[in-house]
């Protein structure tokens, strides 16, 4: 009688929970109850179109001070600071320079009254805040030369548009129109882009300056594990794959050695914080073939994305910053982990990426920087243009990448924190590089290190790997 009763009671409380669902459908105009997806939404990237850069004429600096003595000799009187009136509202902030020859607020004229275009004396420089004369170089559309003008300020750039009328650009675009697409683009021009665009970046991040490394304080010699035990915990949990949870079971029952799965996670911190430099900072003998891609991995039960730069033909792993957002700024950190590990950027630096426009955003950020390089987009599936043809093979490298880490790291099920993704990210290309044989290199490592190949097992690689990290942070500390 009671297994019935409570089938019964299951079976009410199923149809009960039906009609909640239905009843907040109906009042809220959604499903509350749908759980999240387990996959992340594959969006495809906003059309948005990177033109080429722009003629950039830099601007010849005066020096006040040279121009000042050479006007003495000329008129054999110095030249006189601006005298203003005692009763004048207008007055130059103190502040205020020339920002051509550098002349102090004394020598200048309130050009406007106090809308902020001013005069020097000096040099007979006019400027303003908005000026031309505020930046160091001078942007000119490379269709017609013209100077470009700033329109739009965003978080990490500014947009500069070149509003010539004759412009060949705008031009070509203008006739390349329909006459249907001619009679909206009257109605709405903001619909079509017929004019040259340029993206100058305003980001406080200074290319190829190595950072010191961060050198933790962690002394593994004081955990109850033994070195041969730590090198098997990494051995399961990073090569094969095994969850914290799988790991502590297998070192339970195979072993017999007592451990929570929290104490594993643990000591990957603890070891991902001294090898993360050591790795960084290796002297990498590099090809000149190199790829990137992004791929999700689950942060705090959010999708945050893993940033991939490998080069193709040594196998080895460059580049892995890992953020929750996939935008310009985490492009450019991820290509210039690549450019500061190379001894000499070479003249023909070559990209492969996918179809993501924020790669050729951080091309144009370091473009502005001095540091020139091409890159060239996969883009979809098929190979529908020729650089797609060319370079689908590197593209197709970086996604077996992916694939090799994905399924290491799906059984983590993500990650609950920031600092856990690091750890395991930088524990898995710890292991790519220095530890895992690559078929195409005939069985050998990519990174081939005497002190690792001679050793027997695996267990005892992680703990030399740990060894040699450990001396070159102490190398650090004492240079």
């Amino acid at each position: 009688m009671y297994p019935q009763l409570l089938t019964y009671l299951l079976e009410f409380i199923k149809y009960q929970d039906q009609i909640i669902r239905t009843l907040q459908t109906l009042l809220v105009g959604k499903n509350m109850f749908e759980k999240p997806a387990e996959e992340p939404v594959n969006k495809p990237y906003r059309k948005l179109q990177i033109d080429e850069l722009p003629i950039i004429e830099t601007l010849k600096k005066l020096d006040y001070t040279i121009l000042l003595k050479e006007y003495l000799e000329e008129h054999d009187r110095p030249l006189k600071p601006v005298q203003r009136r005692s009763n004048s509202k207008v007055t130059v902030p103190k502040t205020t320079n020339c920002p051509q020859c550098g002349a102090p607020a004394d020598y200048l004229y309130t050009n406007n009254g106090n809308k902020g275009q001013f005069l020097c004396k000096v040099c007979s420089c006019l400027f303003s805040d908005k000026n031309r004369f505020s930046k160091e170089a001078v942007l000119k559309c490379p269709h017609c030369a013209k100077s470009l003008e700033r329109i739009k300020e965003r978080k990490d750039f500014s947009v500069y548009k070149c509003k010539n009328n004759d412009c060949s650009y705008y031009q070509k675009k203008v006739k390349a129109m329909s006459k249907k697409e001619k009679k909206r683009f009257k109605k709405d021009p903001q619909a079509f882009k017929v004019r040259y665009i340029f993206r100058q970046f305003h980001i406080d991040f200074l290319p190829l300056s190595k950072q010191s490394p961060e050198l933790p304080r962690v002394n593994l010699s004081k955990i109850h594990a033994s070195p041969h035990t730590l090198g098997l915990i990494l051995t399961y949990h990073v090569n094969y794959g095994l969850s914290a949870r799988k790991t502590a079971a297998i070192m339970q029952d195979v072993h017999g050695v007592a451990i929570s799965h929290q104490t594993i996670l643990n000591y990957e911190n603890s070891v991902a914080l001294l090898l993360k430099p050591y790795v960084d900072h290796y002297p990498y003998e590099l090809s000149d073939q190199f790829c990137g891609d992004e791929t999700y991995i689950r942060v705090n039960g959010k999708w945050n994305y893993l940033f991939f730069f490998f080069d193709a033909i040594k196998k080895i792993i460059l580049s892995y910053p890992v953020s929750p957002n996939r935008d310009t700024v985490t492009a450019i950190h991820a290509i210039d982990e690549v450019l500061v590990k190379m001894k000499e950027i070479p003249e023909d630096l070559t990209f492969v990426v996918d179809g993501n426009p924020i790669y050729l955003l951080a091309q144009h950020f370091f473009a502005q920087h001095g540091i020139s390089f091409d890159v060239k987009q996969v883009i979809g599936l098929t190979n529908e243009d020729p650089v797609s043809t060319e370079f689908r093979p590197l593209k197709q490298i970086i996604e077996r990448l992916n694939r090799t880490f994905k399924a290491n790291y799906r059984s983590t099920h993500g990650f609950g924190s920031d600092k856990g993704s690091v750890s395991y990210v930088t524990l898995f290309v710890s292991y790519f590089n220095f530890l895992r044989p690559h078929a195409s290199l005939e069985g050998k490592v990519p990174v081939v290190n005497p002190s690792l190949s001679g050793l027997p097992t695996m267990p005892a690689r992680w703990t030399k790997l740990i060894e040699l990290a450990q001396q070159w942070i102490v190398k650090q500390r004492l240079a």
